[in-house]
């Protein structure tokens, strides 16, 4: 139940994640951030990131095998990863047009699982 828990917190603050370092750039197509100085534009995703920290540093600690969990460093490093592209993939395909996927995308998606599969490899 840890490592369904955990992948559920990297879930969301991959979510947030994504927003945070390419939500403003949706802003500013939108015309809604254009005329925002950089220093706003950084407030911004710092305030997206604090909520982002607030699912990572959790999950982390709830998945980490010295703290009870199934998963050891690499492990959760590798899983973090690959929540981060799954996360960013669906997002950029949902929400910034003409963005599309390539077979080049497909093939890193595969190489991200094979990493998956060696790092849990004994």
């Amino acid at each position: 139940m840890k490592g369904l828990f955990t992948v559920l917190l990297l879930v969301v603050s991959n979510i947030f994640m994504t927003f945070a370092w390419y939500g403003h750039l949706k802003l500013q197509e939108m015309k809604i951030s254009t005329g925002w100085p950089v220093f706003a534009v950084i407030l911004f995703s710092w305030g997206l990131a604090f909520f982002e920290y607030c699912a990572q540093v959790p999950a982390n600690r709830i998945g980490f095998a010295e703290n009870g969990g199934p998963f050891n460093l690499m492990q959760l490093k590798v899983i973090q990863e690959v929540v981060s592209l799954t996360v960013f993939t669906l997002i950029v395909s949902l929400v910034f047009k003409g963005q599309a996927l390539q077979w080049n995308h497909f093939a890193a998606f595969v190489c991200l699982i094979m990493a998956v599969f060696f790092v849990f490899l004994k």
